[in-house]
């Protein structure tokens, strides 16, 4: 379904207001809720999800995009609740010196296997927040070698693939 820009967030679909507080008490203990927004994938999105910490957007191709010099658009809320748009030029991404949302703009773009998970990144790479930047080749070599260590050779293997695409896809365009 399409409604204006064809972009819907799940709260605008369920009718929910967006970052509804409300406060909870259960045994004398009280504790916050908040909602989050989350944007459900439309066909011209090349991604669409987030991470632990509340950071939720999609990314599109941007009108200027072309095979040689793709650039893509990412909007959404950050950790926060704070909206941004960012537009990312593929090409200049540093892997080892990455955003989560570069990073997934890779992962759309190259259509890197996710495996059975949310994510081709290594764990630790779901705690980061929009500004938050992580040296994704190092963490790989890290997990790949945690994953050595504990006899877990099909998830090593699956990490090697992963950080070998990233790798490969980066040399094209340097």
């Amino acid at each position: 379904m399409r409604i204006g820009s064809g972009v819907q967030s799940a709260s605008e679909v369920f009718g929910k207001q967006k970052n509804n507080s409300k406060t909870y008490v259960a045994e004398n203990e009280a504790f916050s809720q908040t909602s989050v927004k989350v944007y459900l994938k439309t066909d011209d999105m090349l991604f669409s999800g987030g991470n632990g910490t509340g950071l939720s957007f999609y990314i599109k191709y941007a009108e200027e995009s072309t095979e040689d010099n793709p650039v893509v658009i990412a909007k959404g809320v950050d950790e926060n609740g704070k909206e941004f748009e960012e537009k990312i030029n593929i090409n200049d991404i540093n892997l080892r010196n990455a955003s989560y949302v570069e990073m997934s703009a890779l992962e759309a773009y190259y259509n890197v296997d996710k495996g059975n998970s949310l994510s081709s990144f290594p764990q630790e790479t779901g705690c980061m927040g929009l500004n938050d930047r992580c040296d994704l080749i190092s963490s790989f070599e890290k997990v790949i070698q945690d994953m050595n260590k504990l006899g877990r050779y099909d998830l090593q293997m699956f990490y090697m693939r992963n950080m070998n695409t990233y790798l490969n896809a980066s040399s094209k365009h340097k």
